[in-house]
């Protein structure tokens, strides 16, 4: 399993990873992606709004069950990832497929990017999913 250290994670499965523009980039972690099993779709309805750190910004599904969606940290949803876009894209199964790259899921805003300094590091996450 993966455990990119450029990233930051949560105890909910969630990670972020700050991009050179100060935005941030949102997604499953690969052990949260290999535990829903093949994701079919994806219902984000927060793009353009602010969500609070652990209030949920989507849902994702699976064929075995859906999940919530948590906000690592406060912040706008600037963007949906357009490959994963229903409407466009059609792709969601990029989230089981590449997790920490193209299968990003939201672009934000953070409210405060000091806050990301709080998450779970690579090594603190594997202890958690005991990998």
């Amino acid at each position: 399993m993966n455990f990119p250290d450029s990233i930051k994670y949560t105890k909910e499965h969630e990670w972020i990873k700050v991009l050179a523009d100060g935005t941030a980039l949102v997604g499953i972690t690969e052990f949260a992606q290999d535990a829903l099993g093949d994701i079919v779709f994806l219902e984000i309805e927060t793009v353009g709004k602010t969500v609070q750190k652990d209030e949920p910004f989507g849902v994702i599904e699976a064929v075995k069950t859906a999940s919530d969606l948590f906000m690592p940290i406060s912040g706008e949803v600037i963007q949906l990832n357009p490959l994963l876009d229903q409407d466009d894209g059609d792709n969601p199964a990029l989230v089981n497929s590449d997790p920490y790259g193209d299968g990003w899921i939201v672009k934000i805003r953070p409210a405060n990017a000091a806050d990301i300094a709080e998450l779970l590091d690579a090594q603190a996450y594997k202890e958690l999913v005991k990998a």
